[in-house]
Parts: C-alpha cells; sequence; structure tokens
C-alpha cells in the first residue's frame, strides 16, 4: 500500500460513488408513476439501468457514435415512460433529468471536506458538463474542479477519460488517486497507472479476488480517515 504522501491529487467518481445514482432514480420514476408499487419501480429502474450500460458499451465499442448522458437519459426515460404508459411530455421531461437532482451519501459532504483540506480533489463523471454542474449544485459536492467524460467524448473504461483528471492534475499519473465504488472503474484508472481506491457503496461495483486496489474502505470516512494516518 502506497502512503498519503505519495498522492498528490484525488479524482472521486461522482454516479454512485459520491450521491446515490440508484435511489435517486428509483425516486423519480416512482414520482413519474406514482401508481407503481416498489417492484413495478425496481422493474422500470432497471429498463433504465440497462439501456444506460448497453448504450455506453456501444459507444465504447464504436458501435454508436458518442452522444453526451443527457441524451442517453432522455431515451432512458423514453424507455421508462413507453414501458409504464407514460404519455405527459412534462412528466418525461423531469424524468429525463432525474440525474440532476441526485442526494449525497450520508459521509461524501464531510469526506470531501476532510480531503480537500489536504489535496486538490477532483470529480471525474460520465455525467455532461450541464448535468455535472446541476448535480454538484444540487447535492452540495465542492469541488476544485469537476470534469466530465463528455470532454474527452467517451465514457469510463475508455483510457482517454482518467488521462482528462491526470492532464488536470498536473503530476505522474502514479501521483494520482482514482476513488469509486465500481470495481470496473478503477481497473479503468490502472491502465493509465492511476492509484486506486474503492469505497463500498449499496449498489456498486464490488472487487474480485484478483483486483489489485492501493486501497479498499467500506466507507469514504475510513478511507479518509486510512489517507489521513499515513
Amino acid at each position: 500500500m502506497p502512503e498519503a504522501r505519495d498522492i498528490e491529487v484525488v479524482v472521486f467518481d461522482v454516479l454512485g460513488t459520491m450521491v446515490d445514482e440508484p435511489g435517486g432514480l428509483r425516486a423519480a420514476i416512482h414520482d413519474a408513476v406514482p401508481a407503481s408499487d416498489d417492484a413495478a419501480v425496481d422493474q422500470l429502474l432497471t429498463v433504465w439501468q440497462e439501456h444506460v450500460e448497453h448504450e455506453q458499451q456501444r459507444i465504447e465499442k464504436h458501435n454508436r457514435t458518442y452522444v453526451n448522458s443527457e441524451i442517453i437519459d432522455r431515451e432512458a426515460a423514453q424507455r421508462v415512460a413507453d414501458r409504464a404508459g407514460l404519455t405527459s411530455p412534462t412528466v418525461i421531461k423531469r424524468l429525463a433529468t432525474a440525474s440532476q437532482r441526485l442526494k449525497p451519501w450520508n459521509d461524501s459532504l464531510a469526506g470531501l471536506t476532510r480531503l480537500a483540506r489536504r489535496f486538490p480533489v477532483l470529480g471525474l463523471s460520465h455525467a455532461s458538463r450541464a448535468t455535472l454542474l446541476r448535480l454538484n449544485a444540487y447535492a452540495g459536492l465542492r469541488w476544485h474542479q469537476a470534469l466530465s467524460a463528455e470532454d474527452a467524448r467517451a465514457y469510463k473504461p475508455a483510457p482517454e477519460v482518467y488521462r482528462l483528471a491526470v492532464d488536470a492534475a498536473g503530476c505522474p499519473p502514479e501521483r494520482v488517486l482514482m476513488v469509486a465504488a465500481h470495481a470496473w472503474d478503477l481497473r479503468g484508472a490502472q491502465t493509465v497507472g492511476m492509484r486506486t481506491a474503492y469505497v463500498q457503496r449499496p449498489g456498486g461495483d464490488a472487487p474480485k479476488n484478483s483486483d489489485t486496489f492501493d486501497w479498499r474502505s467500506n466507507s469514504l470516512d475510513e478511507l479518509v480517515t486510512m489517507l489521513a494516518a499515513t
């Protein structure tokens, strides 16, 4: 395990790591289709998530020209609407912007503030520039800089997305720490030489036994404490 003094800049994944993306989308779907019970909302959430994942993978494989997250979210919202029989343009439009209104996890704001006293902190997100701006304001996330994958015209785990953060950090990648609740995200960061820290979150992607991340923690509080102690 490296020591904190080996790290110059800390980079955070945002969706799922710093904000409760599944919970926020679930709440937005319930608001759009209030007659749905929990099981129906979960099914509609799966429709949304599967569409987003499928389209991002198509872009990664160059089977679709890059489009930003706003477009994919609008498509996902329309798929949910079609499945639920929702026809109100106003309600569908609001549903499509649900990613702008996601609540932070309980330890996100305090943990980010603590780390920001010691390191420059960056957000690195799939969210479009406009969505990320509004999400940061809604959730109260205070970065030294927030970066959107839109600037790379790609989605993680494409290397060019992580290079946005390394270039912004202005130091060697081995002195930049990527923090995420998604093991696949951290593997992507490793391909460009970044250090990695896994934070457990509900709905995240847990590490495999073969993963070799520099830090692993059950919460952001725990990770911040580990970084502060080394």
